[in-house]
């Protein structure tokens, strides 16, 4: 072969020698943050890998002239400033709550739990006559802020002559952090009771959502804190114990998941140090207590946009291309850490059914034709509490059932105030436990 052609070649293997390199330190660094936990910001991982580097480095070139030692560097370099980029933090690591919203002010209350929370207040408004109850809103998350949409349905709700009170849970939106090891379905369970019993107004009416529906599930299984519940409302819940959590999956008709347009607007996870937390984290690789990217820095990050399909995921498949703008940028907040630490002690929690069983305060269940979360979820919930005196199955909605389209806050307001008024219901009674086999089998 003429030298002609053989130079190429040797560039050729140069380089893909030192992008090996370079994949292998990389691939190096990222195992040491997984068994380090990301201990002081990554950068113990960093030293470790960068010290081991440069020892091979000089190893590789202990025999070559002066110049030539400096090669295997190259690859040592690159490498190391792409792991410093894991390093160092880009927003702030001290929590920078969301700014005000202009309709409503954020009180923060101390609850006995310790919990410091934000909390919202619309008196009744209108000329419907004024309910006896409050209102208190439980909102998904389970730790994240409460959208404008769902501020909006709030209220909705209080020009129907409710007293409506809504608190972001522990670490989420405008409420203060806790240490990351005191957030638990547990904690967010006894953070209800106590702002019930600190809101004083007696038997209190609860709408939880989602996770909130969790939440407000579990309570009505704690007899303690059942007893301050005058209805409920469990709207689109999620698993209420560990071995719900296990069970087969089964979901309602198509959502947008997969049909929406992506989000717009910046995302955390494009940048190299909160890809790689945010995605070892949902791994289960390092703990949400890691010591990465602290709490408050992955709250600051973590924007609407890094939510991508799950945003889809909540709506109707004929809805993905007007699905709704959910929040402000302002507004918006979501804990990721916090997030999975709660489904964690979900999971992990053994199961509540015996206790449920003897649940009595009235409730209804919520369940969404195009549902993105496990109908066994729902079901099981239906099965185990004879306290649930009718199930609204709202078709033509998805996971965020009141959502600003159509009549669908509408439609979701009179279903809720039919129940807590003890009016007849706007929908069939569907499913009943009798009808669960058939709706399981139906795939409704």
């Amino acid at each position: 072969m003429p030298p002609s052609a053989i130079r190429p070649l040797r560039l050729v293997g140069r380089l893909l020698a030192a992008t090996a390199a370079v994949v292998g330190l990389i691939a190096f660094f990222l195992a040491l943050i997984v068994v380090t936990d990301g201990a002081g910001s990554g950068f113990v991982a960093w030293s470790a890998t960068v010290g081991i580097a440069v020892v091979a480095a000089l190893w590789r070139g202990r025999r070559r002239s002066w110049r030539g030692r400096l090669v295997p560097f190259r690859p040592v370099l690159v490498a190391a400033a792409l792991a410093l980029s894991v390093c160092v933090p880009t927003v702030p690591t001290t929590r920078h709550y969301p700014a005000a919203l202009p309709f409503v002010t954020a009180e923060q209350w101390r609850l006995s739990t310790g919990s410091r929370v934000a909390v919202y207040h619309y008196p009744p408004t209108g000329n419907n006559p004024r309910r006896p109850a409050p209102l208190v809103y439980l909102n998904g998350g389970p730790v994240r802020g409460i959208s404008v949409l769902d501020h909006r349905f709030l209220q909705r709700l209080a020009g129907q002559g409710y007293d409506v009170y809504a608190y972001e849970q522990a670490g989420g939106g405008r409420s203060d952090l806790l240490p990351m090891d005191q957030y638990s379905i547990t904690r967010s369970v006894d953070d209800l009771g106590a702002f019930v019993s600190k809101l004083g107004k007696g038997r209190a009416d609860v709408l939880g959502f989602s996770s909130g529906a969790v939440v407000l599930t579990r309570a009505l299984a704690d007899p303690a804190i059942a007893d301050h519940l005058r209805r409920a409302v469990i709207a689109e819940p999620g698993p209420m114990d560990g071995p719900t959590a296990r069970m087969a999956e089964q979901k309602g008709r198509p959502s947008a998941r997969d049909l929406a347009p992506a989000m717009t607007g910046p995302r955390s996870t494009h940048v190299p140090r909160y890809a790689v937390a945010f995605g070892l984290m949902r791994l289960g690789l390092i703990s949400p207590d890691n010591g990465l990217v602290g709490q408050a820095e992955g709250d600051n990050a973590f924007t609407a946009a890094d939510l991508g399909s799950d945003t889809g995921s909540a709506y109707c498949a004929r809805d993905a291309h007007r699905i709704p703008v959910e929040d402000t940028a302002e507004n918006f907040s979501f804990s990721a850490a916090a997030s999975l630490r709660v489904q964690q002690t979900i999971k992990d929690s053994p199961s509540i059914a015996q206790q449920l069983s003897r649940s009595r305060t009235p409730a209804m269940l919520m369940i969404a034709e195009c549902s993105s979360q496990v109908r066994q979820w729902q079901t099981t919930i239906l099965a185990d509490n004879p306290a649930i005196e009718r199930t609204q199955y709202m078709p033509g909605v998805g996971h965020h059932m009141w959502n600003g389209l159509g009549d669908n806050d509408q439609r979701a307001a009179a279903a809720i105030t039919a129940f807590l008024q003890d009016n007849p219901a706007p929908l069939p009674d569907y499913p009943t436990r009798a009808d669960i086999p058939a709706f399981l089998r139906a795939h409704k």
